[in-house]
């Protein structure tokens, strides 16, 4: 086989890959549904497990497992398996919801004016921020485009996923309480600096304090890299940072998925002793981190500790120089240290941002929450992460919007997360039935709505709404949300305060409204302090940035204010913290075994498989801070206001577009084809002029189309800016 051939035959493996893995999303759809229609077909009365089995293509004991009052025998132990008192998913008995109160539109909507606001190119693009990593690929740069495929939609036909309810009478007001002898509080501890080193993996240059050095890594598995590193390295150094070259993708062509070929470098043999990393301090985690582009890894060699970790969990280094890299660091600490004294720079943005955040706690005796901040109960946190979305992703496509596009704008809201919290949900939530709601005046409604909430509701479309949706709505797939669109549509859902609101006080048309059931915060300010002095140290950077006297310089404090970008976000995600799920097995007719709070999950043969889900004790779990923040950014997406140099207001937002132009949603950017004369004051929550595509195109219909438009219209507005900047 000559060279050709064999690159050949990797290209076609690869997009077999590709279409293998789309077969089994579809096939795992379809399984779904199926599943689905064996529920509500065996609710029949005299439905039996024998006559559905072969009508699904199951077995029997497939059957009784996803229906167990069809099997009389095995029910209690079946029952006796179930949950307690998680919000397990169950079958809504649909109930008279309580009309929302009519509440005054926030403004009229207005086609834009097409002009060009001023741009500052250094403020940066908001991405999505989960619990404790970054997401697979930063937003404010184009992320590896996925397999070409049709983008999902708002259709009616797409699979919903069922959302747990809170259980009616004593079982579900039990749920709200908050966590024994749980909470978050102030540390009584500094925490202790890891001495760094940075290491650009392509090059092979390694910077130490004042020392740079080149070294050969060889094939850079993890063993060569700890080798060559602690050839030159203080044997204290316990970090080392990748800034370019990306490691542990080596082998990406020999794993049918990337996340395979980073456990296979993460999990290689090492030499000269060391070995994984199996405990360490009781705030460190132990063991490798397996993420598909920013894994940690974590290595122990007798009492020597390293870990290897990429920069690109803080920032996109954009191909930067290691120095300029650790540069930026430097200029981190120091403006952070200048608003926090004691501050030291962990490994990860979420882990700075929560030990921060922790160091702003009120300690004034007889201050609110001086005691600190109460974890609520698992059963609401559970409930809190299977219905709280995070970003808003999606592609509108033809009919919605032309076949060829006039123009394409791209506006991304400046630091967005951090526009949104001056005020959160705190303590124990009050719960609001249907009942409840119904019983209070107009007034009473209204306030609520405008308090810290999350709500689960009946929602019904306008007939003629022609406009992008406003409400999520949960379907089965990596999508996970799509946003109903269709007038006349009914849905239930569950959707946070700020959305609900805007959905009944939006700029276009009023939407119906049913709260079926809630839950009510007090208001609360547990996350001021700490973002507005983030902001203060963001804002400080970004304008050295601008006025930094050489390349390097400016680059590095644009890095640094990249870098306070990601501790907010990142920090806001460490709040909403995922359940574990654990599993086990026992034999058949031994299922008062299985661990109490866990379900079956299948029966093979005599074997019985559980899963239980449980929440960790952790005191700063707080879901109900980081569901709060995204509900008011993808309702801010589509309405809020921006002050101009006038002092006045101007309503902003896709809503405030007309019907028909919006192309594409981004957790914070829109895709448009006009463009609007928004002020932008380089403040939180404005929007910034990203990308222009200033020629007729066609519209994109699938991811790779709209992540190549994207990079066009960035790249477009970059020289434009450039040819300007030259000519001044």
């Amino acid at each position: 086989m000559e060279s050709q051939q064999y690159k050949a035959g990797l290209a076609e493996l690869r997009g077999l890959r590709d279409e293998i893995k789309k077969a089994q999303a579809a096939l795992r759809k379809l399984e779904g549904r199926r599943d689905r229609k064996i529920t509500e077909v065996a609710g029949y009365p005299k439905a039996k497990p024998d006559q559905i089995a072969p009508a699904a293509g199951r077995s029997v004991r497939d059957i009784v497992e996803l229906a167990p009052h069809l099997a009389p025998e095995t029910s209690s132990t079946s029952e006796s398996a179930a949950p307690a008192s998680k919000p397990a998913v169950r079958p809504a008995v649909e109930v008279s919801g309580a009309a929302a109160p009519e509440m005054a539109p926030i403004a009229a909507h207005q086609p834009p004016a097409a002009t060009v606001p001023e741009q500052d190119t250094e403020t940066t693009n908001e991405r999505d921020a989960d619990a404790e990593q970054p997401p697979a690929a930063p937003v404010d740069q184009a992320p590896a485009a996925p397999a070409a495929e049709p983008a999902a939609d708002t259709r009616p036909d797409v699979a919903p996923r069922e959302l747990p309810v809170i259980p009616d009478g004593p079982e579900g007001d039990r749920w709200f309480s908050v966590a024994p002898n749980l909470s978050s509080q102030r540390p009584t501890f500094t925490q202790q600096s890891r001495p760094t080193v940075f290491l650009d993996a392509k090059t092979g240059d390694l910077l130490f304090g004042n020392q740079r050095v080149r070294l050969d890594l060889g094939g850079a598995s993890a063993g060569e890299i700890l080798t060559a590193v602690f050839a030159y390295a203080p044997d204290t150094t316990e970090r080392i940072f990748i800034t370019a070259g990306a490691p542990w993708h080596r082998d990406a062509d020999r794993y049918p998925y990337l996340k395979d070929a980073v456990g296979a470098w993460l999990e290689a043999p090492t030499p000269d002793g060391w070995k994984v990393e199996s405990s360490r301090g009781k705030d460190t985690l132990a063991g490798h981190f397996l993420h598909e582009r920013n894994p940690v890894g974590r290595w122990e060699r007798g009492k020597q500790h390293v870990e290897i970790r990429s920069v690109s969990e803080w920032f996109d280094p954009d191909g930067s120089d290691v120095a300029t890299i650790r540069h930026a660091f430097v200029l981190l600490g120091q403006a952070l240290k200048r608003i926090w004294p004691d501050l030291v720079i962990m490994g990860s943005p979420s882990q700075t941002g929560r030990d921060l955040w922790q160091r702003t706690l009120p300690t004034k005796q007889g201050a609110r929450w001086a005691d600190g901040y109460p974890v609520m109960s698992d059963e609401i946190r559970q409930l809190l992460h299977a219905t709280s979305g995070q970003g808003r992703t999606e592609l509108i496509t033809p009919p919605r919007v032309p076949d060829q596009l006039p123009a394409l704008y791209e506006l991304d809201r400046t630091l967005a997360y951090g526009k949104h919290t001056w005020t959160s949900g705190v303590g124990a939530p009050e719960r609001v039935t249907a009942q409840k709601f119904a019983s209070w005046s107009e007034k009473q409604q209204s306030d609520v709505l405008f308090k810290p909430g999350h709500w689960r509701v009946r929602v019904t479309i306008p007939d003629d709404w022609n406009h992008v949706g406003i409400l999520p709505f949960a379907v089965e797939g990596e999508r996970a949300w799509i946003y109903p669109h269709e007038g006349g549509r009914t849905f239930t859902t569950w959707a946070g305060g700020a959305e609900i609101n805007l959905a009944l006080r939006n700029p276009v048309q009023p939407w119906r409204i049913e709260i079926l059931d809630g839950l009510l915060w007090e208001s609360g300010t547990p996350l001021k302090e700490w973002s507005e002095k983030l902001k203060k140290a963001w804002a400080e950077l970004a304008t050295a940035a601008q006025v930094a006297g050489d390349d390097e310089l400016r680059t590095a404090y644009r890095l640094a204010s990249r870098a306070v970008r990601s501790i907010l976000l990142y920090g806001i995600g460490g709040f909403a913290q995922r359940p574990t799920i654990t599993t086990g097995s026992v034999q058949l007719g031994q299922e008062n075994q299985i661990p109490k709070g866990a379900r079956i999950k299948t029966i093979d043969g005599q074997t019985v498989i559980w899963e239980r889900t449980q929440m960790r004790r952790n005191p700063n779990a707080h879901p109900e801070w980081s569901a709060g923040v995204w509900s008011a950014a993808r309702a801010a997406l589509l309405s809020t206001s921006v002050k101009g140099t006038d002092g006045q207001k101007t309503h902003v937002g896709a809503l405030h577009l007309p019907a028909g132009s919006i192309v594409a949603i981004r957790t914070d950017a829109l895709y448009t084809t006009v463009q609007p004369n928004w002020p932008y004051n380089g403040d939180p929550g404005d929007y910034l002029l990203k990308g222009i595509v200033p020629n007729p195109s066609t519209a994109p219909l699938t991811e790779n189309d709209f992540y190549t438009l994207q990079s066009l219209g960035r790249a477009y507005l970059e020289e434009q800016q450039d040819t300007a900047s030259a000519n001044l």
